[in-house]
């Protein structure tokens, strides 16, 4: 009945709703971006904060090499943390617009899809900042590649938005395992046919893992490893529950 009405929706009500919803998120994401410029110091801080450790060849780790440098990584900073500030609006807004459209057990779906994909989220946004940063710096660092007679001069641009594109890949990347579950679930891949390519996709979650990691075996192993991991409990469930057997 709920598709039978959503189909027979005129098209300029789907238009407008549509536009409501493009609103809210434009506005949502001003408010955000706000947000992210009034507190830009405590957030470029959080990635400033794991180069402390390195010996600097001057009184400060990192250095800007032109005076524009540190408005324009505010700048950048404040859009890039008002997008993720104000992206459960954006997600709640697409939500609305396709849920109609559902079925009951696809509403179902996407409701455990979205819990478990923030469960992700924090848990992986945690163990990369606190757990795997730290290792690869001390390790990209350490006296092995860098003799103690050479000092440090990282930029600052460069060096935290490097660390913040890591830490967004590494996390977006820990989201695969979830994709494959809900493509089980609903029976578009087969868990014979996942099983039957196992191999093949270690080799591309090492693959992934080498694009988005510093190019270093502790960063590399320290996303493919959990990856990997995740796959299998992905596979796990989906034989407890009978997924992907149709």
């Amino acid at each position: 009945m709920m598709r039978s009405a959503t189909r027979d929706m005129p098209i300029l009500e789907h238009i407008r709703e549509l536009r409501n919803i493009l609103i809210t998120s434009l506005i949502a994401y001003v408010l955000a971006c706000i947000l992210a410029f009034t507190f830009a110091q405590q957030i470029i801080r959080l990635f400033t904060e794991p180069f402390v450790t390195v010996t600097s060849m001057v009184e400060t780790t990192l250095v800007v090499s032109s005076i524009v440098e540190g408005f324009v990584a505010q700048i950048r900073m404040t859009f890039i943390a008002g997008f993720i500030i104000s992206l459960p609006v954006h997600i709640f807004g697409i939500i609305r617009f396709i849920f109609p459209a559902l079925s009951p057990r696809e509403k179902r779906i996407l409701l455990s899809f979205l819990i478990v994909s923030l469960i992700i989220i924090v848990a992986g946004s945690y163990f990369v900042y606190f757990m795997l940063v730290p290792l690869v710096v001390t390790f990209l660092t350490n006296e092995f590649f860098v003799p103690a007679s050479v000092g440090f001069l990282l930029n600052y641009q460069a060096n935290i938005f490097y660390l913040l594109t890591f830490i967004l890949a590494a996390v977006m990347a820990l989201q695969t395992p979830l994709i494959m579950e809900i493509l089980l679930i609903l029976n578009i891949v087969k868990r014979r046919q996942v099983w039957k390519a196992i191999r093949y996709i270690i080799v591309g979650i090492f693959i992934l893992s080498a694009l988005v990691t510093p190019p270093d075996l502790i960063s590399l192993f320290g996303v493919a490893l959990p990856l990997i991991a995740f796959f299998f409990l992905a596979l796990l469930v989906a034989k407890i529950f009978k997924f992907g057997e149709g």
